[in-house]
């Protein structure tokens, strides 16, 4: 033999890697969660981050959004529109019980953001 190795091959085939939002079958990352978990420790009130917690946050960011986008979709179709625009969003921010969520935001309106036309 001339030192060379051959590799030797299983029956198996190689699993990829999956991240773990595709494992959650999640849209949303994850692993920024736990990352921003992570570096914000000194500012909370926890000192250890579970493995479950990102994914148990992350399915619970994208549930909220999701009927968020849902029900402002909802109010474009209701206005003859067909793409969702932020005034559609505040919309069902305001007039829905999703705003208790988001009181005690410290910026809920965005600088430069027109009026509501009623």
């Amino acid at each position: 033999m001339s030192g060379k190795r051959r590799r030797q091959r299983s029956h198996r085939p190689r699993k990829h890697a999956l991240s773990r939002s595709k494992r959650a079958k999640l849209q949303f990352p994850v692993s920024r969660v736990d990352r921003l978990l992570r570096e914000d420790r000194e500012n909370c009130h926890f000192q250890r981050v579970s493995w479950s917690t990102p994914v148990f946050l992350a399915g619970v960011l994208e549930y909220l959004t999701a009927n968020v986008l849902e029900l402002a979709g909802q109010e474009a179709y209701n206005h003859h529109r067909v793409l969702i625009t932020p005034e559609h969003v505040q919309r069902v921010m305001d007039s829905n019980h999703l705003s208790h969520l988001v009181e005690g935001d410290t910026n809920p309106h965005v600088d430069g953001m027109p009026s509501l036309r009623k």
